[in-house]
């Protein structure tokens, strides 16, 4: 069976569910490398009603959380990309058969209080991914903390002399980086022969006023910052992230190349350490971080790298996710 034969087949034998998508503007989606939109494409596919909405559009009138959201359709080609089938309805979240959690970082205080009103959703009649409690809990440095086996030496400090002291142990490099950053914003390489590492660490932690994360610099950093997307605990594919020669961030949106990778057999070993605690906060979906030997992040809020790595390998992730949320809805009640 083709590939094409393969997804009608798939199509036929799904039941159509209601999928709304929390997320940024449609208008300001990049369509050849966004994963959220990949998840409605393949989502609309198989024949599910597609749903769009914000933060801004999630409101509670006293325990009933409503969601103000706009059915749509998506495509690859055409300019726009997408168009609105309605003006917009009010619905409670169970009207939802499943809500994707996708709103792109930061994690500020209007993103917390709209996992504040998921929670609320019941979770007999609709699935949320990721569990709004877990994306509360999982800081995308912090979580990383709870898996010492998997990381490298880490400090967590609002203290400048406390950070050249770990670089002085680190042998001299470290990375440091915000804890609420995301895409590569506020990443350094300091080093203790950098007659700027003092202004460094006084920008990054805004003189001693927030904590930031330090970590010993990687040396294979400079053969790629591996993307692993996980779900349900277990590795679905990867790439490396490689630095341009003048870089040393390998983020994609500042330059970084994209180049097909292997699972590894410590990326497993990573997973299976991640896994039991992924569970119990219910981060069905994440993207980790690895470099060299060691996790450095875990993505939670709305990893990306799916087209990337489907381009790379020549599959279809988007389409294990959507199994795994069909999986999940099946059993609830309507």
């Amino acid at each position: 069976m083709g590939k094409g034969q393969a997804k009608m087949a798939k199509k036929s034998k799904t039941s159509a569910r209601k999928f709304a998508f929390i997320m940024d503007p449609l208008e300001r989606v990049i369509v050849d490398k966004d994963t959220t939109f990949v998840f409605m494409l393949e989502a609309q596919f198989r024949g599910h009603e597609i749903y769009f909405l914000g933060l801004r559009d999630l409101y509670a009138r006293g325990p009933k959380v409503i969601a103000r959201a706009r059915q749509c359709e998506l495509t690859r080609r055409g300019n726009p990309h997408y168009k609105f089938l309605d003006d917009g309805a009010e619905y409670p979240l169970e009207h939802f058969d499943a809500i994707f959690m996708r709103k792109d970082p930061p994690a500020d205080a209007a993103y917390l209080y709209a996992t504040m009103l998921l929670s609320l959703a019941d979770s007999s009649r609709t699935f949320v991914l990721n569990n709004p409690a877990g994306l509360r809990e999982a800081n995308e440095k912090l979580y990383a903390l709870n898996f010492p086996d998997a990381i490298p030496p880490t400090l967590v400090t609002y203290e400048i002399p406390r950070l050249k002291t770990f670089l002085d142990e680190q042998g001299g490099e470290m990375i440091v980086k915000p804890l609420d950053g995301h895409g590569g914003e506020g990443v350094f390489l300091v080093t203790a022969k950098d007659r700027n590492r003092g202004a460094i660490l006084e920008a990054v932690t805004q003189y001693e006023s927030r904590p930031i994360m330090a970590q010993r610099y990687i040396p294979e950093a400079r053969n790629g910052d591996k993307r692993l997307i996980v779900l349900d605990g277990e590795p679905l594919g990867c790439m490396l992230r490689v630095p341009r020669d003048d870089e040393n961030r390998g983020n994609i949106h500042v330059g970084g190349n994209c180049v097909k990778a292997p699972v590894t057999a410590r990326d497993r070993e990573i997973c299976r350490m991640l896994k039991p605690r992924l569970e119990r906060d219910g981060l069905y979906f994440v993207g980790l971080d690895i470099i060299g030997e060691y996790l450095t992040e875990v993505n939670v809020t709305s990893p990306t790298g799916v087209q990337e790595i489907d381009r790379l390998d020549g599959v279809n992730l988007e389409g294990k996710v959507i199994d795994f949320v069909e999986s999940r809805v099946a059993g609830l009640k309507r």
